[in-house]
């Protein structure tokens, strides 16, 4: 018998947008974000992660820091848009605490419905795509490439097409928080700490303004760091190759040794010695290059550099946190 726990019925909010580059879309989304959030409860808070934007988002963000409810952290840099979830997770202060883009495909309109999941009993509720209809066919292609890679063996298998849009409960987010890995890929971290999730299916609304700044090559680079962070598939995988080859390499010789005693060794078969040659040094290098992704992992943890660093702060939220009792 599943225990459903009590849940408040207007719990405090958090709400993790990271921004890069979005000053023509958070005016937009913070007025549909703000009314649906102070619909649900009184305690709220929009926390805004500027990940080193160039553009006017300081002076988009400004006029809403005014009063209580949005807050503004600016990063030192760019340090990308995983660095900039992990430090909005770390500084929310909510029950609950909802991430969701800036650029207005995750619908403000959803946020009642998964809060509505996490009082019947969801720890985590996940937006996942309903339709990759409107994205080109070389990425539909490398999401569904990566998702089968990344989930093959897997100990803890990553919900596919479920992104960053989702509502965790304080223990999800306090279980996020006291991960130390340096290298984050936000949707294997979901997925890894567990918790009753809930899927909620949504198709992803049009962009207002702007382009994205997600290009295939960062959303390949994005896929490798979730590959070798979760799986160990490609060691394997290269495993699994060289037994291949050198089973492929004994029966080769096996050959060459019948031959030479039935035939005698009329043909000296340069070409397929060079050939072979040439063929066995790019799959060792290739192995080498794989391994070496995975030593470079290591070698950024050892390090031990923060993931992000604040620059500013501004605003405050409407969150009111109970007060310690006094001695």
């Amino acid at each position: 018998m599943t225990v459903v726990p009590s849940r408040s019925a207007r719990p405090a909010i958090s709400c993790v947008v990271p921004a890069y580059n979005e000053a023509a879309n958070l005016g937009p989304l913070l007025s549909g974000l703000t009314a649906q959030l102070g619909a649900l409860t009184e305690r709220w808070e929009v926390l805004v992660i500027d990940d080193g934007s160039r553009d006017a988002t300081p002076a988009a963000l400004a006029p809403w820091l005014l009063k209580p409810g949005v807050r503004y952290l600016r990063l030192s840099r760019n340090f990308g848009k995983e660095a900039a979830l992990t430090a909005g997770i770390d500084h929310a202060a909510g029950e609950v605490v909802l991430l969701m883009d800036a650029d207005l495909q995750h619908p403000a309109s959803l946020v009642p419905e998964m809060v509505q999941a996490w009082r019947d009993g969801a720890d985590m509720v996940c937006a996942a795509r309903a339709s990759r209809a409107d994205e080109s066919w070389a990425k539909r292609i490398g999401t569904a490439l990566f998702y089968q890679l990344v989930n093959r063996d897997a100990a803890v298998p990553i919900p596919v097409d479920a992104g960053d849009f989702r509502l965790m409960d304080r223990r999800v987010v306090d279980a996020l928080k006291s991960l130390p890995e340096r290298n984050r890929f936000m949707k294997g971290l979901y997925a890894w700490v567990g918790f009753h999730n809930v899927i909620i299916p949504y198709v992803p609304a049009e962009r207002l303004a702007g382009t994205t700044t997600f290009s295939m090559r960062r959303l390949a680079r994005l896929a490798f760091t979730g590959v070798t962070a979760f799986t160990n598939a490609p060691l394997r995988l290269w495993s699994a190759v060289g037994v291949v080859i050198a089973l492929c390499a004994i029966a080769f010789g096996f050959w060459i040794v019948v031959q030479t005693f039935v035939y005698g060794n009329n043909v000296p078969g340069w070409a397929t010695l060079v050939t072979s040659m040439m063929f066995f040094s790019g799959v060792q290098l290739l192995s080498i290059g794989i391994l070496g992704e995975y030593v470079g992992r290591i070698f950024d943890e050892v390090k031990q550099r923060p993931v992000y660093l604040i620059g500013s702060e501004a605003g405050r939220g409407a969150i009111q946190l109970p007060s310690e009792p006094h001695a």
